[in-house]
């Protein structure tokens, strides 16, 4: 599958080519969702909190006495069912919502986000991008290109891009982000993806399964054994 690349100027220059591993992989929407739903989760922060009797200041003695009076018995003014009493079963901030994923699940969830958006033809790539800091120039660039402004557009370089990612960064919608850290929820949430071309190379040695090629130290020859003649 090959997609159309960008100079930083907004000119169409060729085309690129998307590795079959992470963009041609089998599309399972349960497991995308799943995995939706885990980084959802994992964001989530128990902010809503109520006191329970440890909580609630009060005092701990007897309000009566327990038989001859005909009331209902009666315990401490901390009591869930009195005024200014503490919250039964209430929530606290000590939960946890966080959710857990095995590595290949989640392998094959980040495969099953790209070739789905890669087959929804989202996906352009960007040759490369100055050093240079200046928002103006980056919007210039948006417009150039055939993506809709105002909606989530995703860009995905290869390492830390500084000018980039400041350039971009009071442009609404517009997330600057390395290969690395790649998830279902920003590629399915995005209504475009830019990849620079050298990001595409990096995303494929992280999550692809190519392995570096590590140079073999010549093997050391056996030490020859010494011969030791028997004197008479």
């Amino acid at each position: 599958m090959n997609i159309d690349v960008y100079t930083a100027t907004g000119t169409k220059k060729g085309t690129a080519t998307l590795p079959k591993a992470l963009f041609e992989a089998p599309v399972n929407e349960g497991l995308m969702h799943q995995a939706v739903v885990r980084a959802q989760s994992n964001k989530r922060k128990s902010i809503s909190s109520v006191k329970r009797r440890g909580d609630i200041s009060g005092s701990t003695r007897k309000l009566f006495q327990q038989k001859g009076t005909g009331r209902a018995r009666r315990g401490s003014v901390r009591s869930p069912i009195l005024r200014g009493g503490s919250k039964s079963f209430g929530p606290s901030k000590l939960a946890n919502y966080v959710k857990d994923m095995p590595k290949k699940m989640r392998r094959a969830s980040l495969f099953s986000a790209l070739s789905a958006q890669a087959k929804n033809g989202i996906i352009l790539g960007l040759e490369n991008y100055p050093d240079t800091i200046k928002t103006k120039d980056a919007a210039k660039l948006l417009e150039k290109m055939p993506v809709d402004i105002g909606r989530r557009i995703l860009i995905v370089t290869s390492d830390a891009h500084p000018a980039l990612t400041s350039s971009m960064k009071n442009i609404p919608g517009v997330t600057v982000i390395m290969a690395q850290y790649l998830n279902p929820l920003d590629i399915l949430g995005s209504r475009h993806i830019v990849f620079l071309v050298d990001a595409l190379k990096k995303t494929e040695e992280i999550f692809g399964g190519v392995e570096k090629k590590e140079e073999k130290a010549p093997a050391k020859k056996p030490a020859a054994k010494k011969t030791t003649t028997a004197s008479k």
